[in-house]
């Protein structure tokens, strides 16, 4: 078989606009980013890494690293067929070739990798190609993670499943991933070397679920005290991540010092300019109010140079750094001399051990406070030389902060799809944003653009949006949604079924097409949030669309059984049917309401009755049918990181807290929400209960429904799943095509007649 490949895919080797628009020392200082290690070590990691994910088959390629391959910075890989039915792949680096052979594998031999599954049943033999197939990126950077993503996805992964994902991130194409593991135990160090005691340590440092809040100064204590043993099995994680991301060509982005400081410095350091800012989201000073280390004080330079030293000590280097100075937090000064202060002691840290480092902030803080005006912004940006500063454009396809910067004022940056915040289960998308976005970035006056990233704060869900991101780095223009799309679903599910096809494109144009701007992803469900009589329901998308994907779906498992047998479309099918029936939740709890409101018993019964005992427990059925959607995994991969029971009870503590009250109080309630198996019958299923009951009391005994009192009733049920003992399922519970051919033939009829 051959197949002309010279216009298959429009991949383009161009230099990028920003690196133009700055300036040559600037430039200069960015092509300094190189991995780190051999040709050959790059090229011996990306054969293992076929071997993981094709077995034997991984003999049909043969791959070649060669950093001269690309005459700029700019990753490019060529594959050819050999007379012997082999596919030759070199490139300039591990993740270019790596990238470049899944390209193949997706548009020739119609396969899929994701966090949900793969479809790797390759032809035998490989499609051959009738000329070079050359596939190239005009993005320097593509950036991977958010610091959040750390504590709501990462936070409980061992060794096997941080492989994993690193594949996925070099089959995606990207080469510059966070790696913020570990660091707990440095910075342990460092306080202990300046003198502070262990118990003023362990009163720093949240729990492991809550610490990407505690590395940008939000949140302390909570979830605490950190084992030692929690340091050392991280610190080892870190090497071992490390070392892998490196030997694929991969540049990680290590921690640096901010300013915050434990407030035992003030023991060992009691003059130190320290200022006290403002409490936290819905905390108060018992666990935020961060102390934040002024710039100009010598003890800043100290600090951040110790822990600069140590990393790089440790951890060797790549040369970029992360960094979150104000992070949800306002300043104490408006001045824009101080903020240019700050900054500069920031980067000067960096320097002071590492002259050609380059600092890696999220543009968060631009976008989610008022604080930050022009002059502000200008002056923290520019308190680092121009080039030395990265800025990750962290919620680009929704709040894109380029264009209000003046594309950050000349700092290089990356447009970012943040995407999902919170992990939060829910089919989500801005596809049409994500399409045509990262164009108009590079086009933009004066462009800084130096890379494409997706910055979630949870993974592991909607992997459609992902690997179409993913994709939009290495295209010249914008891709037919509808084609690709089309084609998502053939390679997914290695099959051609027309019904496929057209549900795809439906989700396309209803619930993955968001196009109200600062839409943030949080699940607004009903179903997962603390019910009350005024709750949020807008949606973006027509539910039939959403309904009539549903159908298809289902008809394609009705029609070929051996759809079910396949990871991929067992969890599409679960997930749509979740998410029909979080709509269908909303309807419900429409009638309750209105019922209510109306005095009328029956029907309150009606609806109550039907979402409470049967609605919610058919949907905790269906989600413990599937290993993706399951609860106890996610507490048992928890406990497991524990040497002993106490341990294993402060991690289950955390891993519980998170996805529930968040917080000792609820403070961020519902904010990480789930829908797994075990949690929607022992957590959500509880709530509503208590809720229905409550408005059927009420309109029994003629009272008004009274939500202070309802809040305090109910507290005592979420804080009671956090010590509930049971074990939850860590495997698989029931067929899953007869739970969803079940809910399908109750609850579709419904939810078209609730159309009308």
């Amino acid at each position: 078989m051959h197949i002309k490949c010279v216009r298959v895919l429009p991949f383009l080797v161009l230099l990028s606009t920003s690196l133009l628009y700055l300036g040559d020392c600037e430039f200069h200082t960015l092509s300094r980013i190189k991995p780190q290690v051999s040709d050959k070590t790059q090229a011996k990691a990306v054969v293992e890494l076929l071997k993981r994910i094709l077995g034997g088959r991984a003999r049909d390629f043969i791959v070649s690293v060669n950093k001269t391959f690309s005459n700029d910075t700019l990753d490019v890989c060529e594959l050819r067929s050999t007379k012997s039915n082999k596919i030759v792949a070199i490139g300039n680096t591990g993740v270019a070739v790596t990238s470049g052979i899944y390209n193949y594998l997706k548009y020739f031999c119609n396969c899929h990798v994701s966090w949900s599954g793969n479809q790797l049943n390759l032809p035998r033999p490989l499609p051959a190609l009738s000329g070079v197939l050359r596939i190239s990126s005009q993005h320097r950077f593509r950036y991977y993670q958010n610091v959040c993503t750390q504590s709501y996805s990462n936070v409980w992964w061992d060794w096997p499943r941080w492989e994993k994902e690193i594949d996925w991130m070099a089959l995606n194409g990207y080469n510059m991933p966070l790696a913020y593991t570990g660091q707990e135990a440095l910075w342990q160090e460092v306080y202990l070397s300046l003198g502070l005691n262990q118990s003023e340590i362990d009163a720093f440092f949240t729990g492991p679920a809550f610490l990407a809040w505690n590395r940008m100064g939000n949140l302390f204590k909570f979830g605490g005290p950190l084992p030692q043993s929690w340091h050392v099995k991280q610190l080892h994680l870190q090497f071992q991540i490390l070392d892998r991301m490196r030997s694929l060509g991969m540049i990680p982005v290590l921690p640096a010092f901010s300013g915050i400081v434990p407030p035992g410095i003030f023991r060992i350091f009691p003059t130190a300019n320290v200022t006290k800012l403002n409490p936290w989201s819905h905390f108060n000073c018992t666990y935020s109010c961060a102390y934040l280390l002024d710039p100009r004080d010598p003890l800043f330079q100290r600090i951040g140079g110790l822990f600069m030293s140590q990393m790089v000590e440790q951890f060797g280097t790549d040369h970029i750094y992360g960094a979150d100075t104000f992070n949800e937090m306002t300043p104490s000064s408006s001045d824009p001399a101080y903020l240019s202060a700050v900054s500069r002691a920031v980067f000067d840290t960096m320097t002071s051990v590492d002259p050609h480092a380059i600092w890696l902030m999220q543009g968060w803080l631009f976008v989610s406070d008022e604080f930050w005006k022009p002059a502000q912004i200008k002056a923290l940006l520019r308190g680092v030389p121009l080039g030395r500063m990265i800025v990750l454009d962290l919620f680009a396809e929704s709040m894109p902060a380029f264009a209000f910067t003046e594309s950050f004022y000349g700092q290089p940056f990356i447009w970012c799809m943040l995407h999902n915040f919170g992990g939060n289960s829910g089919m989500f998308g801005t596809v049409e944003r994500v399409n045509v976005g990262p164009f108009e970035a590079l086009r933009f006056p004066n462009s800084s653009l130096v890379g494409l990233g997706i910055t979630p704060e949870g993974i592991e869900q909607n992997p459609v949006v992902y690997e179409l991101m993913s994709e939009i780095a290495w295209r010249k223009e914008p891709v037919n949604l509808a084609k690709w799309v089309s084609l998502y679903a053939a390679r997914r599910y290695g099959s051609l079924d027309e019904n496929l096809g057209v549900a795809w494109q439906l989700l396309f144009r209803s619930v993955y097409n968001c196009t109200a701007k600062g839409y943030k992803n949080h699940n607004h469900s009903p179903l997962v949030h603390r019910p009350s009589m005024h709750m949020k329901v807008d949606i973006w998308y027509e539910p039939a669309h959403l309904y009539e994907a549903w159908r298809r779906l289902f008809n394609a498992a009705s029609a070929a059984p051996g759809l079910m047998a396949m990871e991929t479309f067992r969890y599409d099918l679960v997930d749509i049917t979740r998410q029909a029936l979080q709509r269908l939740t909303t309807v419900f709890y429409q009638e309750i309401v209105h019922a209510f409101q109306t005095q009328k018993l029956p029907e309150l019964l009606t609806s109550g009755g039907v979402l409470v005992y049967d609605l919610l427990p058919e949907l905790d059925r269906l989600l413990s049918s599937d290993a993706h959607f399951l609860l106890g995994l996610w507490l048992e991969s928890a406990r497991s990181m524990g040497l002993n029971e106490r341990e294993a009870a402060l991690y289950d503590f955390n891993a519980r807290n998170q996805i529930t009250l968040w917080g000792p109080k609820g403070n961020i309630l519902d904010y990480a929400n789930k829908q797994w198996g075990g949690l929607v019958e022992d957590y959500y299923t509880h709530r509503w209960g208590l809720f229905v009951n409550t408005l059927v009391e009420c309109l029994d005994r003629g009272r008004p429904f009274k939500q202070d009192t309802f809040n305090l009733e109910v507290f005592q049920v979420e804080k009671g799943f956090l010590y509930n003992e049971r074990k939850y399922p860590t495997e698989p519970v029931g067929d899953t095509y007869e739970i969803a051919r079940r809910i399908f033939l109750k609850y579709y009829p419904q939810a078209m007649k609730r159309l009308t």
